[in-house]
């Protein structure tokens, strides 16, 4: 074959190469262009999940219950309204339920979706039952107590709340029981680590909320955004005074095994860990129940408050 011939025959196949190659390359472009705005969705979707997740944090750790939904005119229970004032200035409200002779002073942190006057009924069932006087408040954020609930904030409304039922027993901040449920429980041991108790009630409660937070969402990187933290594996470590931690396997809510995590982590000599079968986060105390926090407060009982009665 001439070489002319040749050359002519190879110029032909290589443009009908370079003719034919772009047929695929639009393809590849489109299936990259696919790709990377896929990429860009999931991404933009897994952003605004973490976004929407920050911007609810408050209200997912605190949700409070609706003021008007409760009953708080109950001329029926015999109780002192107290209106006091927390580090920040923050105006706080609570029920003072006090005994005319009691053995003790007990201070109540109650649970997240909780608010003083949908406990008044129980609240005077315990004092009457223990013979103490019971002093149960609401965080900001909570019933009629001011401001927005914030991990800072509500820890100052405990502290608020033991030295004023202290000082109205005149005894000091480390005489004060506390028995904390649930989110309570993480506020109550503060309150014990930081101000001392007489003794402390932990009641279906975590050992980190944080913790609690990132088992339930183990997509997000929780422990990097959350900002109500409630480090009480942490905290309890400063406790040593008498402990009752109450939890059932079943609490579907928080988990028996943060509650035990809690209980090891206290270094306390005198500690006593409860655990009740088919009991629930949500279930009613049982008679075992009853009886465990009555022989606390038998135990820490002082003769000496037996003559503060109340005012």
């Amino acid at each position: 074959m001439p070489a002319e011939e040749i050359a002519n025959r190879s110029q032909m196949e290589s443009e009908s190469q370079h003719e034919t190659a772009p047929a695929g390359r639009p393809y590849r472009n489109w299936a990259r262009r696919c790709v990377r705005m896929s990429i860009a969705v999931v991404v933009g979707l897994y952003l605004a999940m973490l976004l929407m997740l920050t911007w609810l944090e408050t209200s997912l750790v605190y949700p409070a219950p609706a003021v008007a939904a409760a009953n708080w005119n109950r001329p029926d229970l015999q109780f002192e309204d107290v209106n006091f004032t927390s580090a920040d200035g923050t105006a706080l409200h609570g029920w003072y339920f006090a005994h005319p002779q009691p053995r003790a002073q007990l201070l109540f942190c109650h649970g997240n979706a909780q608010q003083v006057a949908d406990l008044g009924d129980w609240i005077s069932e315990l004092r009457d039952l223990y013979q103490v006087s019971i002093f149960v408040f609401d965080y900001r954020g909570y019933g009629k107590s001011q401001g927005q609930p914030t991990e800072t904030g509500v820890l100052q409304d405990g502290e608020a709340a033991q030295r004023w039922l202290a000082q109205r027993a005149g005894i000091a901040d480390d005489e004060v029981i506390v028995w904390g449920l649930s989110l309570g429980g993480g506020i109550a041991t503060h309150l014990a680590s930081d101000l001392g108790a007489k003794a402390l009630i932990l009641d279906r409660t975590f050992h980190s909320i944080v913790e609690l937070a990132q088992s339930i969402y183990p997509w997000a990187p929780i422990r990097w955004l959350m900002r109500n933290r409630y480090p009480s594996v942490e905290r309890i470590q400063n406790y040593r005074g008498p402990l009752l931690q109450i939890h059932g396997p079943i609490d579907e809510i928080v988990p028996f095994t943060s509650g035990k995590q809690l209980f090891d982590a206290c270094p306390s000599q005198d500690k006593r860990f409860l655990e009740l079968q088919n009991f629930g986060h949500l279930d009613s105390p049982t008679a075992e129940f009853y009886a465990a926090v009555g022989e606390l407060i038998d135990s820490v009982a002082d003769p000496r408050e037996t003559s503060s009665a109340a005012e």
